[in-house]
């Protein structure tokens, strides 16, 4: 087998891991999860207004503060949705066996754990 036809079954056995299976399902429901995507897209436009108004030579304290504390409540909000904590600690675990893969794949090639 070359190392792409190797690569390859690595990347299917990859695809067919419980941690893969589980983000990809974690995807799924942050994507259909309509509150979290509205509160994501209003975080955005909040931050895109806060830098606005940042940058004008005369600012408005007042609605920078109205705005840093919306901000703050849809980060909390967002930080604390289950959907979104699922999605990031399945990515997590994702990523702590990818990590595994590299390094053993090093070891293999190096004799020496990264």
């Amino acid at each position: 087998m070359t190392i792409f036809e190797l690569a390859a079954e690595l990347g299917r056995a990859l695809k067919n891991d419980d941690k893969l299976i589980k983000l990809a399902e974690a995807k799924k429901k942050y994507e259909e999860e309509h509150e979290l995507q509205k509160m994501l897209v209003e975080y955005e436009v909040q931050q895109k207004a806060l830098q606005v108004e940042l940058t004008k030579e005369e600012r408005d304290t007042m609605f920078i503060d109205v705005i840093q504390k919306r901000i703050n409540e849809l980060y909390e909000a967002i930080m604390n949705h289950p959907v979104f904590t699922e999605l990031n600690e399945a990515q997590a675990e994702v990523n702590e066996l990818m990590n595994a893969v590299n390094n053993t794949i090093t070891f293999e090639i190096t004799g020496e754990l990264p």
